[in-house]
């Protein structure tokens, strides 16, 4: 028996896998045969394949396990995935993975995915193809700095700073943290994962990463890092200000409610004031006093260390409680 079957009965969790699908005909047989007796059930969604996804998904249907649902018009990854999580929460799911149908996920790490939410350690897992060091440096070059400049913008917008890979849908969540989160409010494409995280922060959801091993075989993936980190820019820059206003200002007032505008203006005032004093002393073929200069380093230097102030607090501020363990929660 597995670590993951032996958690569930022992807990009595029910854990439901969704699969949202686009044109994944090629591979989708061999990723829902892969999956575990663990499972309770597998919810497959059909996003308005043109391919012959959806016949294959009927030739398989030969379980009672097996839910198929098919979407007229394409929702996008995003959009397909929520529709599953909703129907596996109506089903009865303690814990709801959500496994890619192009075969890049190995079903077969789904009881080590969920084993930290089981255990009541975490609200959400996410795999992390980055912890085995070996296996990183096979990744496609272009892939792993887009990873990595995803993973920083992510860091800010969510709050997550000890999260990395950030766009791996190999995920798993607490039905109880899923509860929290206004569904219909999160990204319906590419952007889903990172804006989960950033509802998760918002619900003082406990995340952890969960090393997975890098596949990569004849699938073709939908999402190229490099163009996203540019397109994903206005969204994080959006969601970076929301969670700052919500959780410094509106719900809460502290130390870093304080360092972060204080930085800000110091930093500006600096910045705007060094320069209009070097082109107007300029202009008169004058050097800059030092009194000038000096004020306008001790401004620069006291806005940045605010602002370093900041976000130290803000990394130490991540959320250390499950929800699963606390009384009273409230939907974000």
């Amino acid at each position: 028996m597995s670590r993951g079957e032996t958690l569930s009965k022992k807990n009595g969790n029910s854990i439901w896998v969704v699969i949202p699908c686009y044109n994944v005909s090629s591979h989708i047989k061999e990723v829902i045969e892969a999956i575990g007796s663990n499972v309770s059930g597998v919810v497959v969604v059909n996003d308005s394949s043109t391919d012959a996804t959806l016949s294959v998904l009927q030739s398989l249907k030969t379980s009672k396990k097996i839910h198929i649902l098919s979407n007229e018009v394409n929702m996008g990854v995003g959009g397909a995935t929520k529709r599953g999580f909703e129907y596996a929460s109506h089903q009865g799911a303690n814990v709801i993975v959500k496994l890619d149908g192009d075969g890049q996920m190995d079903p077969s790490l789904i009881d080590e995915l969920v084993a930290p939410i089981i255990e009541g350690r975490a609200d959400y897992t996410k795999g992390n193809r980055f912890l085995n060091t070996d296996q990183v440096l096979s990744m496609p070059k272009i892939r792993l700095i887009g990873n990595i400049c995803l993973s920083f913008l992510t860091k800010l917008s969510s709050g997550y700073w000890e999260i990395f890979d950030p766009n791996n849908g190999f995920i798993a969540i607490n039905a109880k943290a899923l509860h929290l989160i206004p569904l219909a409010k999160i990204d319906n494409r590419y952007f889903f994962e990172s804006d989960m995280l950033f509802r998760l922060h918002l619900a003082r959801a406990v995340v952890q990463d969960v090393p997975i091993p890098t596949k990569y075989g004849s699938e073709v993936s939908g999402l190229s890092e490099a163009r996203a980190v540019f397109e994903f820019g206005f969204k994080h820059h959006r969601n970076f200000f929301k969670r700052i206003l919500i959780e410094y200002y509106l719900r809460d007032f502290n130390l870093g409610s304080l360092q972060l505008p204080l930085g800000l203006g110091l930093g500006s005032f600096g910045g705007i004031y060094g320069i209009v004093n070097f082109l107007h002393y300029n202009s008169l073929n004058l050097v800059t006093p030092s009194g000038t200069q000096v004020l306008v380093a001790m401004c620069l230097l006291s806005g940045l260390q605010l602002i370093l102030n900041f976000f130290n607090f803000d990394i130490s501020n991540a959320p250390q409680k499950p929800i699963s363990s606390r009384t009273n929660s409230h939907r974000m």
